[in-house]
């Protein structure tokens, strides 16, 4: 049967929900696109007069094929070159999803997201669906073809994990900026020790390159490795505007629901760089720049008004 465009409209207006899901899901901007692309295919071939409740039948495929993504995936980040973080997403992307509980927008922070990745699939399944949606255990039962047991103790095994490694709390977009504000002018000083004290001790720097920008391999430990590297980081040098081609503008904004700088050449995002702070301090910068993870995020911004650089890098 061929499909009205009252079946398209009604998919249209499932994708947001749909694309929240797979980016939580599966870390990844560009594959939540590709795997509700591909619902929206499995949705044209099916007789969809007879599919009882859409909402649950969309939900339920697309569910299903990040789950087979994320299987593969893992295979994958075995050879990953460097280390593999999540793809930014920026304040205001519908991709980030529902956003009036804690709950709901702790699932889609940066370090959350990076916590994801220690999950089963099935686990990371019940975690999104249940904390991010809100789904009810029989529902989540349906979508992964478990029981309502099986789910509920999936998830208390999954927020066991994510509570272990998770280390934030919530700011606003106001002491947010404030945050960046004095990151900068620390980083920018030439000196280590303004920056320190903005450092929790345990402190970790972390980039993901994918191979295609240098990246350390390994995360800087400790406030003092930390800031040393900062210092670096934003310390100009002729070597540095040859390797990324210019100067780049840096902008204060949000990512993820949490603090962050958005590094900028000529229109496109090269650099995006995720803070996680905490009541003692910043916690971790979590950079950013593998190409690949970096079209979504040029695209939001260049529709979007982001006012005056804070400063010129390099």
């Amino acid at each position: 049967m061929a499909m009205t465009m009252n079946d398209v409209d009604r998919f249209e207006a499932a994708r947001p929900r749909l694309e929240a899901i797979a980016y939580r899901l599966l870390g990844s901007a560009s594959e939540a696109e590709d795997a509700v692309q591909e619902t929206f295919l499995r949705w044209q071939a099916a007789d969809v007069d007879h599919i009882e409740v859409p909402e649950a039948w969309l939900t339920k495929v697309l569910t299903n094929l990040c789950l087979n993504q994320l299987t593969s995936a893992r295979a994958r980040r075995e050879t990953y070159v460097g280390q593999w973080l999540p793809e930014p997403v920026l304040a205001g992307d519908p991709m980030l999803g529902p956003a009036d509980t804690a709950e709901q927008r702790e699932s889609v922070s940066f370090a959350v997201l990076a916590l994801l990745e220690r999950l089963t699939p099935n686990e990371r399944a019940v975690y999104v669906l249940r904390e991010a949606f809100d789904y009810p255990h029989r529902e989540i039962a349906e979508i992964l073809d478990i029981t309502e047991a099986a789910s509920q103790q999936i998830l208390h095994r999954a927020k066991k994990h994510v509570a272990q490694g998770k280390a934030r709390t919530e700011v606003d977009e106001d002491a947010a900026r404030r945050i960046v504000d004095e990151f900068l002018a620390a980083a920018t000083s030439g000196r280590t020790e303004p920056l320190v004290r903005l450092l929790t001790q345990d402190a970790i720097a972390v980039g993901d390159g994918g191979g295609k920008v240098p990246a350390r391999a390994r995360a800087f430990e400790g406030a003092l490795a930390v800031a040393k590297f900062m210092r670096g980081l934003f310390k100009p040098s002729k070597a540095k505007r040859d390797l990324v081609g210019g100067s780049p503008d840096v902008y204060a904004t949000t990512a993820n629901g949490g603090p962050a700088l958005v590094v900028v050449l000529d229109g496109r995002v090269i650099g995006v760089m995720c803070l996680e702070v905490t009541p003692d301090g910043i916690a971790a910068f979590r950079n950013q720049v593998n190409p690949d993870k970096l079209e979504r995020v040029t695209r939001r911004w260049a529709a979007t008004d982001h006012g005056d650089p804070l400063l010129r890098v390099f």
